[in-house]
């Protein structure tokens, strides 16, 4: 329990985290980051920035060449490495990329199952999950059948039914319909976990995250309340991000739905 006055435990703490390919290319220079239990978070940044290769070492699939990072109080080293990838539910930008069974409910299943989990338990699991997506009758359909904002919540739906402790996203409203990126939007909304979203799309990480940070050639520049960091003309431009044409988020009140 938390003390009073303590701030509540950190989902996830980077700390002088530096990484270079094994061609030489320098990733991350001494990134720091704290993402508190129940944040949504935005990463920004352009193309090249060091977003993907941070996102790769929250769950060990790289390893810091210095620094550390820890989830939920655990370091991401070799002995936790199973538990941390349970812990860190990443959705990728193709959710073709982890849609493989036959079924729906066997693709949501699918890992607990490899956890050990059985029979009833598995199956309640797997009906929490997809009713959290908005999904739980498409339970016996092949995945393959469903459009791909349907895909991306049963994508989803996968990671939730680990019970992760962080939610990563990546390009999260990317080739949604209007309807789909609202309905996937209303989702991530009503979760109680912890977001990190990677995105280029810039209202969308105002609509749905209070909190950005903005990673350039490898070091954080610059971290903040969502609607400050990008109606900030000057940041935004040294940076190169854009907003949409005419798109004012000035206009758009914190926690508001942004047009």
């Amino acid at each position: 329990m938390t003390s009073l006055g303590q701030s509540p435990p950190a989902s996830l703490e980077v700390r002088g985290l530096a990484y270079a390919y094994p061609d030489g290319h320098q990733a991350l220079f001494g990134v720091d980051l704290t993402v508190r239990r129940g944040e949504r978070v935005a990463l920004l940044g352009p193309n090249g920035a060091g977003k993907t290769t941070l996102v790769l070492h929250l769950n060990g699939i790289l390893t810091a060449g210095a620094g550390t990072v820890t989830v939920a109080g655990l370091p991401v080293e070799k002995r936790h490495l199973a538990e941390i990838r349970r812990r860190v539910g990443i959705v990728f930008q193709d959710p073709d990329d982890q849609l493989f069974m036959p079924t729906v409910r066997e693709d949501v299943a699918f890992g607990p199952a490899a956890g050990g989990l059985r029979g009833a338990e598995l199956e309640s699991r797997v009906h929490a999950a997809l009713t959290q997506v908005g999904m739980a009758e498409y339970a016996d359909r092949p995945p393959h059948h469903l459009s791909f904002g349907q895909r991306r919540r049963v994508a989803v739906a996968t990671v939730l039914a680990m019970q992760p402790e962080i939610l990563v996203l990546d390009e999260p409203s990317s080739n949604l319909d209007p309807a789909s990126r609202r309905e996937l939007a209303d989702i991530l909304r009503s979760l109680d976990i912890t977001v990190l979203m990677v995105t280029h799309d810039l209202p969308y990480a105002l609509e749905l995250c209070p909190r950005a940070v903005i990673l350039t050639e490898g070091a954080i520049a610059a971290d903040g309340p969502t609607h400050e960091l990008l109606g900030d003309e000057e940041l935004m431009r040294a940076h190169r991000l854009e907003l949409p044409f005419g798109f004012d988020p000035r206009s758009v009140a914190p926690g508001r739905v942004a047009p």
